[in-house]
């Protein structure tokens, strides 16, 4: 178990680039599963996650080089075993080998995915999704999930699903017929898998909308694809930057994706200017202003982003109030917070008021997940004193040497493994 020691009071200066998406690592990723060609996808974040992701597709025999955050991939190999709790209970996006291994193979036995503990995320969409395409399911300690043969079907998704998104487009690729996919999950790394789809030969319609009409395809080729910015990574950075009133310049951000986070920035009155594909946070020019923060689906604010907001919002005059009606075990991150000073009031397990400005202090934190454990370590950075982190390794599967980056910027972030 890894800690960060967190030296605060350092003002960040200089620049910084914004990694490719976690979140679409995995279903471009998995997408390989669909062909016997050799795929090649740049700009893969080298983070715990997909480390333990191409894990298990090497476990199913998938041949693989993964260097410089460029990964080469061949599945003709590939054997369609069960992915047992040892292989994915740990990892949330492991749901996404369902959809391209029943395409493959037309069955797929898995257990149930794992990941944070930041509320119930049941995968219903998923599997009404697989029933609509002709599948049989049986559920027990394990997913048992055929079909004979996938069958294009209209699939009107009863919860606007990202994850359940991208496996419907997965499984549906290679389906006779014609698919529609209505009340389809439009976010960055969804478009950025159906580029990477019709690259390899799919005919996927739509993209970028909420209805997506897919022609199944005999067989995918391989395909070169680049993978998109990571949305989230840049909005950590913008705040880590604004919360420490320093100078940063953070490039290679996708900024077609940031309209909802970028709002909410200006409307906390941070001091920024955007480029093509740049932000560059500067020292406030008056004082924060605290503001409403509701959640959704993309192109609203997502999910992931509140809890970094939330510690700017410590730093902000007024009341920050927060909604996030998606997850009830989301707040997590806030007892953290208030052991390090933040003024919290607590409406319901969905709705919060934070109050501000306050002074932080330092504190021994456990990271609580993924997104809550960076808002504890940017939080951390405009502490008074030392702060303790433990659980590094939680922050490590969704950032790319975050501390080291941090650093480069003025940071004082010690690694005790």
């Amino acid at each position: 178990m890894s800690r960060f020691i967190v030296h605060g009071g350092h003002k960040l200066a200089g620049s910084v680039r914004v990694q490719g998406s976690k979140n679409a690592a995995f279903p471009v990723i998995a997408a390989t599963i669909l062909t016997e060609g050799t795929c090649v996808i740049k700009n893969i974040p080298d983070i715990a996650d997909v480390r333990n992701f191409l894990s298990i597709l090497q476990s199913l025999g998938a041949d693989l080089k993964f260097a410089n955050n460029e990964l080469e991939i061949n599945t003709a190999r590939l054997q369609n075993k069960t992915l047992t709790n040892e292989l994915v209970g740990k990892l949330r996006g492991s749901i996404l080998f369902a959809g391209p291994l029943l395409a493959r193979f037309g069955k797929v036995t898995l257990a149930h995915p794992g990941g944070d503990a930041i509320g119930a995320r049941p995968i219903d969409v998923h599997l009404e999704g697989f029933r609509a395409l002709g599948a049989s399911i049986e559920q027990g300690d394990l997913l048992h999930i055929s079909v004979p043969s996938l069958r294009g079907s209209k699939i009107v998704l009863g919860v606007t699903s990202v994850t359940g998104t991208e496996n419907l487009v997965l499984a549906s690729v290679l389906a006779e017929g014609g698919t529609e996919i209505r009340l389809a999950d439009f976010s960055p790394h969804v478009q950025d898998l159906c580029g990477m789809l019709n690259r390899m030969g799919a005919k996927i319609e739509g993209v970028g909308t909420s209805s997506l009409k897919i022609t199944g395809a005999k067989s995918l080729n391989g395909a070169i694809h680049t993978l998109c910015a990571d949305e989230i990574e840049a909005v950590t950075l913008c705040v880590a930057a604004a919360v420490t009133r320093g100078s940063v310049k953070i490039s290679g951000a996708d900024l077609e994706s940031l309209d909802a986070p970028l709002a909410a920035l200006k409307r906390m009155k941070v001091n920024y200017e955007t480029g093509k594909d740049d932000i560059t946070i500067f020292p406030p020019r008056n004082a924060y202003q605290g503001t409403q923060i509701i959640t959704g689906v993309f192109p609203q604010l997502l999910t992931d982003e509140q809890p970094l907001l939330a510690v700017l919002a410590t730093q902000a005059e007024g009341i920050t109030s927060i909604h996030d009606w998606i997850y009830e075990g989301r707040q997590g991150y806030l007892k953290a917070l208030e052991q390090m000073g933040a003024g919290v009031q607590y409406d319901d397990v969905h709705r919060v008021r934070i109050y501000g400005p306050v002074r932080l202090h330092g504190a021994e934190i456990k990271t609580p997940d993924l997104r809550g454990g960076a808002s504890i370590l940017i939080a951390s950075l405009v502490a008074q004193g030392d702060s303790i982190i433990y659980n590094a390794e939680i922050i490590d599967r969704g950032y790319e040497r975050l501390d080291e980056r941090l650093n480069a910027l003025g940071a004082k972030i010690e690694r005790v493994e």
